[in-house]
């Protein structure tokens, strides 16, 4: 038998022998592809989360009683709420700190947005229990109990910040399904307009918010707005991000099926106090390149504070932060010049109701 060499075999093929033969390969490989792809589709429509539906639902403002645009808000809806109701859910507006409200002042004896912890919902009430944390059970008995089957599905807190942070969302869990779609959902509906999302999960910086009674606390901060005052583009920004959360409940509780989605968040790092002297007193600002700079990059020799002196303190860093809360009035008493975070990605995976199952079955 005579042995023919392949090479020599394809060079002897006619060009129109050869273009067929690729004509042939290239539907093939379409042909794979496509299988390919129903595949994927068919796997990824097995891979749907059913999620509990939430029907449940709170609206807090007044979390500090000078953050005006939360509580303009709730009071309206408290007497006008059809603009927030929607069909197979609860949506109760409430006022959370009503004497801080009442005086126009952050609070009455601590933070109310930080005692929401084991030890202070577990505290004893005696005549001289902080008023905060007396609220804070009440609280916790009427959405709650924090943890618990019979917590509330969903609380969206509602705040103003003296930074220029524009309409942010704050998560709680990287790990939330929901609330990352819900983000999604709200970043897509205001687009082209940004709405950045801050994660506050840390393992040491502990935060015991208010919302954090409910199985999804969403915190919503809008600014700049200054203490005290309310300004009617920060209080329409506002509504619109609750009103586009309680559209994604709604066409999520309707069945909607929200496939995998990611989103680009900025993830708490570290607070940032401002330079001090030996007697613990602020000796520099924030400087004027900084100011209003939030969600900006922020890289290594970026000038930070300025002293009265002249003196530009600069950044020091191995990597590009992204400070945010930037020269917050409210932060002074908590030794806070700024935060700093990095920019990362949340993924969150194909969800649907699980009433909707139920419902056909």
């Amino acid at each position: 038998m005579r042995c023919v060499c392949p090479t020599a075999a394809l060079r002897r093929q006619t060009p129109c022998m050869l273009s067929e033969r690729y004509e042939l390969y290239f539907a093939v490989v379409f042909f794979c592809f496509q299988q390919f792809l129903k595949l994927l589709k068919s796997m990824t429509s097995c891979s749907v989360v059913p999620k509990p539906p939430v029907r449940r639902v709170a609206i807090f403002g007044g979390t500090h009683g000078n953050e005006l645009s939360g509580i303009f808000l709730v009071k309206y809806w408290q007497e006008n709420g059809a603009e927030i109701q929607r069909a197979g859910m609860e949506v109760k507006p409430f006022i959370t700190n009503p004497r801080a409200v009442e005086k126009c002042t952050r609070y009455i004896d601590c933070d109310l947005n930080r005692v929401f912890d084991p030890d202070n919902l577990g505290q004893t009430v005696v005549e001289d229990i902080p008023y905060e944390v007396r609220r804070a059970q009440e609280i916790n008995h009427i959405f709650g109990p924090k943890g618990s089957d019979d917590a509330y599905d969903l609380i969206f807190d509602l705040h103003n910040t003296t930074a220029n942070m524009g309409g942010t969302l704050i998560l709680e869990n990287s790990r939330d399904d929901f609330t990352i779609q819900m983000c999604h959902y709200i970043k897509n509906a205001l687009a082209p307009e940004r709405v950045p999302v801050l994660l506050i999960e840390h393992p040491n910086l502990k935060y015991a918010t208010t919302r954090s009674v409910a199985k999804h606390p969403v915190g919503v901060e809008v600014g700049p707005q200054p203490q005290g005052v309310v300004r009617a583009d920060i209080l329409d920004k506002m509504r619109k991000i609750v009103k586009h959360g309680l559209d994604f409940v709604h066409l999520f509780n309707e069945g909607k099926e929200f496939p995998p989605c990611t989103i680009e968040v900025y993830k708490i790092m570290e607070k940032v106090d401002y330079p001090r002297n030996k007697n613990d007193e602020v000796i520099a600002i924030i400087h004027p390149n900084l100011q209003d700079q939030d969600w900006q990059p922020l890289n290594n020799g970026d000038p930070l504070f300025l002293t009265l002196d002249g003196e530009v303190i600069a950044y020091k860093g191995d990597c590009t932060a992204y400070p945010t809360f930037i020269n917050e009035a409210a932060y002074y008493e908590k030794k806070q010049a700024f935060v700093k975070t990095i920019k990362m990605e949340l993924t969150a995976g194909h969800i649907r109701s699980s009433a909707v199952g139920q419902n056909t079955s």
